[in-house]
């Protein structure tokens, strides 16, 4: 789970040689699936303990965020969200033998990614533009180059850009922070058996609220872009 400009960057300099929303997918791929991946599969395919599992997974987030501390000047932002998660699963691997605890330990980690990314908006480095990027240029060579200019703050709109921007975090921090909060609140208010399946319908609804409200800020995201690639500097 990168720079918003870097990575534009980089998605707009690969049309040459790849597809611009591989690229801009890329760092999901290596710093999100892989470490999540590796949890899984070493917890319940290897059967080591959790904190085993998280501390193994946690390998690649930490050396991709001390390498791009150390060569590349930058906070691989990604990485170190997924380093952030993973070390407050650490901590709270420790609460353990009590249902609702370790029902209220998942609602933890989504608070820690829904504080990230609320942290991220706030410094105006949103964790969530990688991910957008690519639906929204679509893999197209001018789209990027659009997206690009208004990310690096070069064309008119990169002030709406950016406010846009900020909107989209804040709706996906919000909304996770919300599941969290009433994942811990039923965690011990309402009987065990019933947070058992309602913890995923939280989970389900709070993708889904994410989703629809995104849209807010997604929708004139687009058309910045799309509006931005028929100027005449994209000529």
């Amino acid at each position: 789970m990168n720079q918003t400009v870097t990575t534009t960057a980089t998605a707009a300099t690969t049309t040459e040689t790849g597809n611009p929303s591989a690229s801009g997918l890329r760092p999901l791929a290596i710093d999100v699936a892989a470490p999540l991946a590796g949890y899984y599969l070493l917890h319940s395919v290897c059967g080591q303990s959790e904190f085993a599992a998280l501390a193994w997974s946690s390998a690649i987030p930490a050396a991709r965020t001390v390498f791009g501390l150390l060569r590349e000047r930058r906070l691989n932002l990604w990485a170190a969200l997924m380093l952030t998660v993973n070390l407050a699963g650490l901590a709270l691997t420790f609460v353990t033998g009590d249902a609702r605890l370790m029902i209220a330990k998942d609602g933890g980690l989504s608070g820690t990614l829904a504080l990230a990314v609320l942290f991220s908006a706030l410094v105006g480095r949103s964790v969530l533009t990688p991910v957008l990027m690519p639906f929204i240029t679509k893999g197209k060579r001018d789209r990027t180059a659009a997206w690009q200019r208004l990310a690096e703050g070069r064309a008119a709109g990169s002030r709406a850009f950016h406010r846009h921007e900020r909107v989209f975090a804040g709706v996906w921090g919000t909304v996770l922070l919300a599941e969290c909060v009433a994942r811990v609140v039923g965690a011990f208010t309402l009987p065990v058996a019933t947070m058992a399946w309602l913890s995923t319908v939280f989970l389900i609804g709070a993708i889904a609220a994410g989703s629809l409200l995104g849209q807010i800020a997604a929708d004139p995201m687009e058309k910045l872009v799309a509006a931005e690639t028929e100027t005449p500097t994209a000529a």
